[in-house]
């Protein structure tokens, strides 16, 4: 639950003058951002500072179309000089670097032949990278000991072998697991090896299962957060333990869940941690809590900022941390003291993405997006709090030409003033009517920011005007608004999403006959929902759609969480209609818009069959529908060439419908 942050400033339209509706002028083919360009995009993530502060090393991330992959480098960055070198030039697998607390060494995971991944130690000076780990089922999550002398590290238990006939006895009991789920799910626990290597001590055991774990600074504490057993929907029950590694003591820290680890205080007596404000996990806004190490009441330090919030940073004075979040269309980052008001931070247009990290001297590193620039390294110094951009990762995209983004305001249903995202065309101009495609954000508290988006800026590039609405049950306008989705999953933000595109056809710039709605996940349901419920769609796209509710409750991989936004259980108190009535297949007869519809065989998050029902649906009656399938796993394709595949389709389809209908009539 980490989130993003700041931006430019909003902008407040009025109904705009009517213009002459004309067809969007052509667009120069060499300089505008195009599908194909997906290839020239780098993704930066799992950013650590030394512990001198002097240099950063992240992971970056490029598409490789031959082989399909996604290839990634740890990068060592100076953070004095922006200079850049990759540390592992012919491993495309590293990830999860950690300095040993000298600054001399970076751990990291990477697959040795392709296996699973295990943590190899690389020295910073010079050398070969050396494996430490040789955990039978791979490595999930490690980091060093305070000392420096010890990786700790997490791996899931080995399933275990029936012998002789029962060899062949493959079945396992089903709990809250997914419905792609083949093998009975084993916990996870945590190990302990030498940093030079040698064998593993197993530290915890049961039935229970560690999703995350964090060691106490200048201490012999872990924080571990867990869950009670391993399937994927016990999310919602996880806590945090804590483990004395020396006396093996293991007690509970918080038992409130669903509670989610973020970050130790410097001296290792307090622990950050992040939990809903509200009976609803996730339908309301998370806080960063505070919890002492000896136990007591956990306090929320971040009452005051009224949004979600999960990116956390102690400072190195320890009264204060750093916490991102979003506040409205904008990235935010604040200050906020252990006691006392938060102070929200002016970054300049900067949208963190990526929690930052801190260094003892106050160095503060973070991954950030512009409105017109992909995802690059940022720093800055706390207390000046004026950052500079440290890395040029992705300046051949920045090249590219793009249109204005601009924030909507306008008033909504049940009295919520709200906000959505406008990006332009790159080549607009004033007293023209441009095709209007709406890119509706998952979640559904998801949020639409004037960061770079890099397919929605494709689509803007097709000389079309793209609308991103925060519909309630966004996290970016606090409690209320973040709430109000509970029992309430299609009709109060379908009027929040119409009311958007009212607001933006008042301006005077859309062409009517071409409107198109689209989105994935959450945005899918949107999708499907607004295609039920309104006219006047020349297209739409409906990626990885929840189309029925009963199937996300029983099969997903989050499964019973859905409970939550939908008055409890389908199957208690009376509740099916309830389920049914905010499911789009109870309405997708009405549906009469082309649409295009597109999942993957593999998606644990929304159920392929969801997709299979709204097909059927509307190829029973009559309507033009096209579904596209990615036999692969993912909530998303995980790979370039199907990534590229999604993209193409979802502009091609628009494209096409929007040819078909023609611009709107000039006004005689």
């Amino acid at each position: 639950m980490r989130l993003p942050p700041m931006c430019f400033a909003m902008v407040t339209f009025a109904a705009g003058a009517l213009g002459m509706a004309l067809p969007a002028p052509a667009l120069a083919q060499d300089d505008v951002i195009r599908v194909d360009d997906l290839r020239l995009e780098v993704g930066a993530q799992s950013l650590q500072l030394s512990p001198d502060g002097r240099s950063v090393v992240v992971v970056t991330s490029r598409p490789n179309y031959e082989e399909n992959r996604f290839d990634r480098s740890l990068v060592l960055v100076d953070v004095e000089s922006g200079e850049a070198i990759d540390l592992t030039p012919h491993r495309p697998g590293g990830d999860q670097p950690r300095w040993s607390p000298s600054g001399r060494e970076l751990a990291f995971l990477d697959r040795p032949g392709g296996e699973d991944p295990q943590v190899f130690v690389l020295p910073v000076g010079g050398g070969e990278a050396r494996q430490v780990t040789e955990a039978v089922r791979g490595v999930r999550l490690f980091q060093w000991s305070s000392d420096g002398e010890h990786i700790l590290y997490t791996t899931p238990e080995a399933a275990p072998e029936g012998e002789g006939e029962e060899r062949h006895n493959k079945s396992f009991e089903v709990g809250y697991n997914s419905y792609l789920t083949r093998e009975a799910p084993t916990p996870t626990h945590l190990w302990r090896v030498e940093a030079s290597g040698g064998d593993a001590q197993r530290l915890t055991e049961g039935d229970w299962s560690i999703t995350d774990m964090m060691p106490a600074p200048n201490g012999r504490l872990v924080a571990l957060q867990v869950t009670p057993r391993p399937h994927t929907g016990e999310l919602i029950r996880t806590t945090i333990r804590l483990l004395d590694g020396e006396t093996g003591v293991l007690r509970d820290l918080v038992e409130q869940p669903p509670s989610f680890l973020a970050a130790f205080s410097p001296d290792g007596q307090a622990l950050a941690f992040t939990r809903s404000r509200g009976d609803e996990p996730f339908f309301n806004p998370a806080g960063v809590f505070l919890q002492s190490v000896d136990g007591g009441e956990a306090e929320d330090v971040t009452r005051a900022i009224d949004r979600q919030v999960g990116g956390v940073a102690w400072l190195p004075d320890g009264r204060s941390l750093l916490v991102t979040g979003v506040d409205l269309t904008r990235g935010a980052m604040w200050l906020q003291p252990v006691e006392g008001p938060p102070t929200p931070l002016d970054l300049g247009g900067i949208h963190p993405s990526s929690p930052p990290d801190v260094s003892d001297e106050g160095t503060v590193v973070f991954v950030g997006r512009e409105a017109d620039r992909p995802t690059e390294l940022y720093v800055m110094q706390a207390g000046e709090w004026t950052p500079r951009r440290l890395t040029d990762f992705n300046g051949a995209l920045a090249d590219k030409r793009f249109g204005r983004v601009e924030t909507v305001t306008w008033d909504g249903p049940d009295g919520f003033r709200q906000n959505g995202v406008l990006r332009y065309p790159p080549d607009f101009q004033e007293g023209l009517r441009y095709p209007l495609v709406l890119s509706i954000h998952g979640g559904p508290m998801g949020a639409s920011t004037e960061g770079f988006s890099t397919f929605d800026h494709i689509l803007a590039a097709q000389g079309w005007l793209v609308f991103s609405p925060n519909y309630r049950g966004s996290s970016t306008q606090g409690k209320a608004f973040q709430s109000a989705v509970v029992d309430d999953a299609g009709d109060g933000p379908g009027r929040d999403v119409m009311s958007g595109v009212e607001a933006v056809k008042r301006l005077g710039i859309v062409d009517d006959n071409r409107v198109a709605v689209s989105g994935w996940s959450y945005g899918g349901y949107m999708t499907a929902w607004l295609t039920a419920h309104y006219d006047g769609w020349a297209a739409a796209m409906a990626g990885a759609a929840v189309t029925d509710w009963f199937d996300w409750y029983s099969m997903a991989d989050m499964n019973t969480w859905a409970g939550f936004g939908l008055n409890g259980s389908p199957w208690t108190n009376d509740n099916a209609m309830n389920y049914w009535r905010q499911s789009p297949m109870a309405y997708a007869h009405q549906i009469r818009t082309p649409t295009l519809i597109l999942s993957t065989t593999g998606d644990e998050r929304v159920t392929v069959s969801q997709s299979y029902k709204l097909y059927h649906a509307l190829s029973d009656n009559g309507v033009e529908v096209e579904f596209v399938a990615y036999p692969v796993p993912g909530h998303f394709p995980p790979d370039p060439v199907h990534q590229r595949d999604v993209r193409r389709r979802w502009v091609d389809w628009i494209q096409e419908h929007f040819d078909r209908v023609g611009p709107r009539a000039s006004p005689e």
